[in-house]
C-alpha cells in the first residue's frame, strides 16, 4: 500500500507508515506543498495509486461527488496526539491489509469505529 499524507497529517504518521514497509509520501514534499489545492491532490494519488489520509472533510465530499479520489481514509478525530494516532494506524494497517484495495474506498475513522465505503 501506498499512502499521501494531507497537509494537516504530522510528518511522525507518514515516518511510522515506512517503518511498517509502505511507502508514504507528504504533501509538503510534492506539487505546490502546502498551497497544492484538493483537486491537485486528489488527482496526483488517483494518478499514482495512492490512499490519501486526511482531516479535511472536502476530500470526503469529492469522493462520493466525483469519485476522486478514489482511495480515501479520513480521520474524524479532532485533535488527536500523533501517538495516539499512530497507535490507531498500527490497528489500522493490519485491517486494511485485508480489504480488497484495488476498489475505490473511503475508510472513516472515529474514536469508537471505522465505516468502510466502496463506490
Amino acid at each position: 500500500m501506498r499512502f499521501l499524507c494531507d497537509v494537516h497529517i504530522s510528518y511522525k504518521l507518514a515516518k511510522f507508515i515506512e517503518q511498517c514497509g509502505y511507502q508514504a509520501i507528504h504533501v509538503n514534499n510534492i506539487l505546490d506543498k502546502w498551497h497544492s489545492k484538493d483537486g491537485d491532490i486528489a488527482n496526483y494519488a488517483d494518478l499514482n495509486n495512492l490512499i490519501i489520509i486526511t482531516k479535511d472533510i472536502d476530500f470526503r465530499d469529492s469522493f462520493f461527488v466525483r469519485k476522486s479520489p478514489k482511495k480515501l481514509i479520513k480521520i474524524n478525530l479532532g485533535n488527536i496526539s500523533n501517538n495516539d494516532l499512530i497507535v490507531l494506524f498500527e490497528t489500522l494497517l493490519k485491517k486494511m491489509e485485508q480489504l480488497n484495495t484495488d476498489v475505490p474506498f473511503l475508510l472513516e475513522v472515529d474514536r469508537d469505529y471505522i465505516n468502510y465505503h466502496t463506490l
